[in-house]
């Protein structure tokens, strides 16, 4: 692979040290995917540093007790330095670091309305570890509320309404996922079926609802 320069920013350089005096953890039970590893460190750099055994206890210096997978990326991309940080412990403490910090990223969950809101703002997905077919999946699994609830009921008693019939849809282009009411999704769904009608098929009904708008936002 072509040799590419290692993306350290200033304020790890002082702890960059040279990949050959480095090794991964003799027996990491985790296994990564080096490819958004890679991608990760090609858009962004490196923006921690991997955790190193001194080894003076255990006879293996230079051993990574996290950031293995960064370390194997970075290797593949020809760096020649990667930031770290030094401990020196024994077999046992080794050990259990290596598995706790891969246990505590098992252990850890997502708000996944928040991720996929965070996603979709994005201008692109690169540099996240998702591509369009897990951002579609995950938007696809956020639970959308299936009532909306209001601050008034509209009679001007100072009662809070919860309208059971006005049900939730979305639309959705690229990564845009947009809620709608249910009075918007029948209007929709209203067009769409004329649309069919006319037209034996639903290709093209984006640019047709589009053509739509315009036409309603003229005509007010």
């Amino acid at each position: 692979m072509t040799q590419a320069p290692a993306r350290i920013p200033e304020l790890l350089l002082p702890l960059a040290v040279p990949v050959a005096d480095l090794t991964p953890y003799h027996r990491n039970p985790r296994t990564g995917d080096l490819a958004a590893i890679r991608e990760s460190l090609t858009v962004h750099g490196q923006y921690r540093a991997i955790v190193v055994n001194r080894g003076t206890l255990t006879g293996r210096p230079g051993e990574i007790l996290a950031g293995n997978h960064t370390f194997k990326a970075a290797l593949e991309l020809g760096w020649e330095q990667i930031a770290a940080t030094w401990i020196d412990v024994d077999d046992d403490a080794a050990d259990r670091i290596v598995v706790v910090d891969n246990r505590t990223s098992d252990l850890a969950g997502y708000d996944s309305a928040l991720l996929a809101d965070i996603l979709a703002g994005l201008p692109t997905l690169e540099g996240t570890g998702y591509d369009q077919d897990a951002l579609d999946a995950l938007l696809d699994d956020v639970e959308l509320p299936g009532l909306l609830e209001l601050t008034s009921d509209g009679a001007g008693t100072g009662e809070q309404a919860t309208v059971d019939y006005l049900q939730w849809g979305y639309l959705q282009w690229s990564s845009t996922r947009v809620r709608i009411t249910a009075e918007e999704v029948q209007a929709l769904t209203e067009l769409h079926g004329k649309f069919i009608e006319d037209t034996n098929g639903d290709l093209g009904f984006g640019w047709h609802l589009l053509q739509h708008a315009h036409k309603q936002a003229d005509a007010a």
